[in-house]
């Protein structure tokens, strides 16, 4: 996977991210950098974390079905590409406690570790992929909190559409890719 696939990758998994900063940006109203801070670590941290258990699990029976892993990787990302850009709104509160950030932080990042099985089938390096989607997580949730705090939630569903959309595209690539087309 070069690095334009894994920016993309990462961009497309972190819009659930955003867009629930965004919601908390609305939601809490004037903001200061720890907010930004706060919704940066969770789902960064979660987006990085996910995968790579993702990675493992995968890794126990990825030897099994190497011969079929790119339709393996397509269906899940076909699947989680499609939950985000027809997925729900989701209510938000103004609340950054543990609680509340652990659970939004879990449910933005089940894509991922659908993802991170998906990358044991490439046999990606999973370390510094994970890493650097949980920074550029960090950056859009940081930004997310910022925006939403200015613009509202106007943006929110846009923001999913395009993440659902760039995972639905990345699938296809690899499906693509196995099958000798590209």
């Amino acid at each position: 996977m070069s690095i334009v696939e894994l920016f993309i990758l990462a961009v497309g998994l972190s819009m659930d991210a955003f867009a629930v900063s965004i919601c908390k940006g609305l939601s809490l109203g004037k903001i200061k950098p720890k907010h930004m801070c706060i919704a940066g670590a969770w789902f960064g941290g979660f987006q990085a974390l996910m995968p790579l258990i993702g990675y493992y699990l995968g890794s126990l029976f990825a030897d099994m079905v190497t011969r079929y892993s790119h339709w393996v990787a397509f269906a899940l990302l076909l699947a989680i590409g499609g939950k985000e850009s027809l997925g729900e709104e989701e209510n938000v509160s103004n609340d950054m406690g543990f609680k509340s950030m652990l659970l939004l932080a879990i449910a933005t990042s089940i894509d991922a570790l659908a993802v991170g099985v998906s990358l044991a089938f490439l046999k990606v390096a999973i370390l510094p992929a994970v890493l650097f989607i949980g920074c550029i997580t960090f950056v859009c949730s940081a930004a997310g909190v910022k925006i939403g705090s200015i613009f509202g939630d106007k943006y929110q569903s846009k923001a999913e559409l395009c993440g659902g959309i760039i995972l639905i595209l990345i699938g296809i690539k690899i499906l693509l890719d196995g099958l000798g087309i590209l």
